[in-house]
């Protein structure tokens, strides 16, 4: 029986360069989640921003629900999957989401009322304004999943992904911190052990 972590959900959060929206998305998912009265900690991975990102984070030097992390620059990929590692250590259940504002928390509660019956919850995207390379490189990576893994999951790539902490503690365990597409391998393990997966548009 899996002991109760210190919090229900932390929230993975790679940035780079998001000088112009970082505030206002940070701040958007601390309303959200403190209006949705959960118990969490929002991790935000500052990864080597080269503007005034991390001028801007100092904004939430004193909130007790955020935790700016500083980090030289690796890479979206190696990012999350260090921001995993730490997460599962911590919390129930765990979110990443983009700094981009691309997926408003506005969805978020939808998937966090479904959770009990679930292993993870999946924002997919939809009418998706992406260049040719971009669309192959999301082509290629459900594809390979499917081939590997077996299918079941619809966007294998999706920054927006609720896990149970002690599952995903249980893949990713398995991967070391720098990997480059721990989202992808995450959904094909799932998918592979027949987890259940609701997606929400």
């Amino acid at each position: 029986m899996s002991m109760r972590k210190e919090y229900e959900l932390a929230i993975v959060m790679p940035v780079f360069n998001e000088e112009e929206c970082i505030v206002e998305v940070v701040n958007s998912w601390i309303s959200m989640l403190r209006e949705s009265q959960i118990n969490f900690l929002l991790l935000v991975f500052n990864d080597g921003s080269s503007d005034s990102t991390e001028s801007c984070l100092e904004t939430f030097r004193e909130d007790q629900d955020v935790e700016v992390i500083a980090k030289p620059n690796s890479g979206h990929g190696p990012t999350v999957s260090q921001g995993y590692h730490q997460a599962v250590r911590i919390a129930d259940w765990v979110f990443q989401c983009d700094s981009d504002d691309e997926m408003s928390p506005d969805y978020f509660p939808i998937l966090w009322k479904r959770r009990d019956s679930y292993d993870a919850l999946f924002g997919i995207r939809t009418d998706r304004s992406q260049n040719f390379s971009r669309r192959l490189i999301s082509l290629c990576s459900r594809t390979t999943v499917n081939i590997v893994y077996g299918s079941g999951i619809t966007d294998v790539n999706s920054p927006y992904r609720l896990i149970r902490g002690e599952i995903l503690e249980m893949i990713i365990r398995q991967l070391p911190e720098d990997t480059v597409a721990p989202n992808v391998i995450v959904s094909g393990v799932l998918a592979r052990q027949s987890r259940l997966v609701y997606e929400h548009p």
